[in-house]
């Protein structure tokens, strides 16, 4: 982690605590990646999504990652909206954070792979900033929790922690068909970028996770896809931070590595915004 980065960044008026990995190269630019942690929205922090952060900064990245503000004290759309702030911001000091014309990519487990996917959805609608990818780790997409993976884990509506997250994130009725609140089962998922998903052959997520893949693959995006084998313990194993020298960690490094490399480094520009 480097300590010269700041510990707080202003979104929406407030101050957001954040923690950096990775390092400013002395000349050039690396991938400047906003990470969201996971907790099935109500729990998390800055430690338990250490894991992930620093496995995507190790494979070549500066990742900033957020503690965004967590339901049921800030249910749907409150850290999606600071998430989205945050980003801007990052794209804003992407010269300073990661070297000039560093492209911006967003990333997360669980629950944050869900923010990070609701933000691509956001970028996308207004047009702003451009974006390099979106990396997303058995990621929380569709609060049915109907599919066979799901059931398979004995992760039941009843006394699922999940279940119970999406209930106290998603606290209006008619949250769960908004796309930025549920990015599953939108609609709408033609000009994002490029996208990594990653589940593992043991994660409760797995279906909606390649459901998602081939969905986006169907909507023209370009997608990489990866079933970890398991034993994984995921999505729980990603965050506990003892987890960095889990058997699947080198395989998060060495495809995220590969999704820097197959992506050029260049930003997906949407529509009517100046490269």
């Amino acid at each position: 982690m480097a300590s010269t980065y700041p510990t707080e960044i202003p979104v929406l008026d407030q101050a957001l605590s954040v923690r950096f990995y990775g390092a400013k190269p002395k000349a050039g630019h690396v991938p400047l990646v906003v990470h969201f942690h996971g907790g099935a929205f109500v729990q998390g922090g800055l430690d338990s999504g250490s894991t992930v952060a620093r496995l995507i900064a190790e494979a070549g990245a500066v990742v900033v990652s957020l503690d965004y503000p967590l339901a049921p004290a800030h249910p749907f759309p409150q850290a999606a909206d600071q998430g989205y702030a945050a980003l801007q911001w990052a794209f804003k000091h992407r010269g300073k954070l990661a070297g000039d014309k560093a492209p911006v990519f967003v990333a997360g487990e669980e629950a944050g792979g869900n923010l990070a996917a609701a933000l691509t959805l956001m970028v996308r609608d207004q047009r702003q900033p451009p974006l390099a990818g979106q990396i997303l780790l058995s990621p929380m997409l569709n609060p049915c929790l109907g599919t066979a993976s799901l059931r398979a884990a004995d992760a039941g509506v009843k006394g699922c922690r999940w279940a119970d997250g999406w209930k106290h994130y998603l606290s209006q009725v008619g949250d769960c068909s908004h796309p930025y609140a549920a990015p599953g089962p939108s609609m709408r998922l033609g000009e994002l970028p490029p996208t990594l998903l990653l589940t593992a052959g043991d994660d409760p997520f797995k279906d909606e996770s390649l459901d998602y893949a081939r969905r986006l693959r169907a909507a023209g995006v370009k997608v990489k896809d990866a079933v970890l084998p398991a034993p994984t313990g995921w999505p729980c194993s990603c965050m506990s931070p003892a987890s960095h020298e889990a058997p699947w960690a080198e395989s998060v490094r060495r495809h995220v590595q590969q999704f820097f490399a197959s992506s050029n480094a260049s930003a997906s520009v949407p529509k009517g915004i100046p490269s």
